[in-house]
C-alpha cells in the first residue's frame, strides 16, 4: 500500500525555522508531483508549496514565497519543506500530498495524503 508521512512539526517562536519532511512509500511517487498543504483551525486547508517530478518546477503560495523552500529526493522517495522566517500565522497542520499530476492550488485535486504534523508558532 502506498502511504505518505510527515514528520518534523513542532513548536517555535517567530522568526525560527523548521524542516518538514514527508516520506512515500512505493516507487509510484518517484512519478508523482509532491506538494505541502496546511490547515488552521477553522479554515479551509490551503496550499504552500509543490513539486514536480523532476525537481526542476517548483510553485508557492504568495504567502510563504522568499519564506518557505520544497524540495524532493526521488532516490528517496522523500519531500521536504524548509520553513524559514515563520511567522504566528504559519501555524497550522502541514500536509504531504501527492498526485499523478499538477493539480495547481486546490487540494481537491490530490489524490493521496499524509496524516499531517503540526506546527505551530509563537509570537
Amino acid at each position: 500500500q502506498t502511504q505518505l508521512v510527515e514528520s518534523g512539526g513542532g513548536l517555535v517562536q517567530a522568526g525560527d525555522s523548521l524542516s518538514l519532511s514527508c516520506g512515500a512509500s512505493g516507487r509510484t511517487f518517484s512519478a508523482y508531483v509532491m506538494g505541502w498543504f496546511r490547515q488552521a483551525p477553522g479554515k479551509e486547508r490551503e496550499f504552500v508549496a509543490a513539486v514536480e517530478r523532476s525537481g526542476g518546477n517548483t510553485y508557492y503560495a504568495d504567502s510563504v514565497k522568499g519564506r518557505f523552500t520544497i524540495s524532493r529526493d526521488n532516490a528517496k522517495i522523500t519531500v521536504y519543506l524548509q520553513m524559514n522566517s515563520l511567522k504566528p500565522e504559519d501555524t497550522a497542520v502541514y500536509y504531504c500530498a501527492a498526485n499523478a499530476y499538477y493539480s495547481g492550488t486546490y487540494y481537491g485535486g490530490y489524490r493521496y495524503w499524509g496524516q499531517g504534523t503540526q506546527v505551530t508558532v509563537s509570537s
